[in-house]
């Protein structure tokens, strides 16, 4: 899996006129291809009235996935400079669906292709891009005296508790961090509570970090 990577967050909309045919782009966030296809076709139902619906994606972090539709324009004029929009920008996880309002007057080949990847670029320029990064889904176990002593650790590595669980006799603080802090927090807790506290990772995910 990789690391890290860039996608956006909400939905950015870019719009290029071009003798007379207005382009749309909206680009949003999907983390799954059935998800990609329902905001699409909301998509398409939003702009009922317009010509095409083109649009690109990718997803999935290992062996991407990558899609594209040229809805009715002519063979790689659409989709492909959409999908190359995204990929130029080192976007993951995204999806873009330009629409096209005809304006009467052709452009011929070169033209939509410039035309529809200027409008997915704006519509990525015009996006909020954010870094996800693949981090450690960690459970710290302690018992109620080491609660503060363990907050403290955490806080001084820049880490903030995710939630925290009571129980009878016991105290589970959940929190992400990388696989390099990981070994270094594990043991500061074991050092701070005596050998009472343990700390295990629950699993692997993709968190946002900036």
């Amino acid at each position: 899996m990789v690391k890290e990577y860039f996608t956006v967050e909400g939905t950015g909309i870019g719009t290029v006129t071009e003798k007379k045919s207005r382009f749309i782009a909206t680009v949003f966030c999907t983390e799954s291809e059935d998800d990609a296809k329902e905001k699409i076709t909301a998509l398409k139902k939003k702009y009922w009235d317009a010509r095409h619906n083109c649009y690109a994606y990718v997803i999935g972090t290992e062996d991407s996935l990558e899609r594209q539709s040229d809805d009715g324009e002519p063979s790689h004029t659409a989709g492909m400079p959409i999908l190359s929009a995204l990929k130029d920008a080192g976007l993951n996880n995204v999806c873009c669906v330009v629409t096209r309002y005809f304006g009467g007057v052709l452009l011929g080949t070169g033209g939509l292709t410039r035309a529809y990847r200027e409008a997915a670029v704006q519509g990525i320029a015009n996006s909020v891009i954010k870094k996800r990064a693949l981090m450690c889904r960690t459970i710290a176990l302690t018992d109620y005296a080491g609660q503060s002593r363990m907050l403290r650790i955490l806080s001084g590595e820049g880490i903030e508790s995710k939630e925290t669980l009571y129980e009878a006799d016991a105290v589970k603080i959940i929190f992400h961090c990388s696989e390099e802090k990981l070994p270094r927090i594990e043991a500061a807790i074991r050092e701070a509570t005596a050998g009472r506290g343990s700390v295990a990772i629950d699993c692997l995910e993709y968190v946002t970090i900036s």
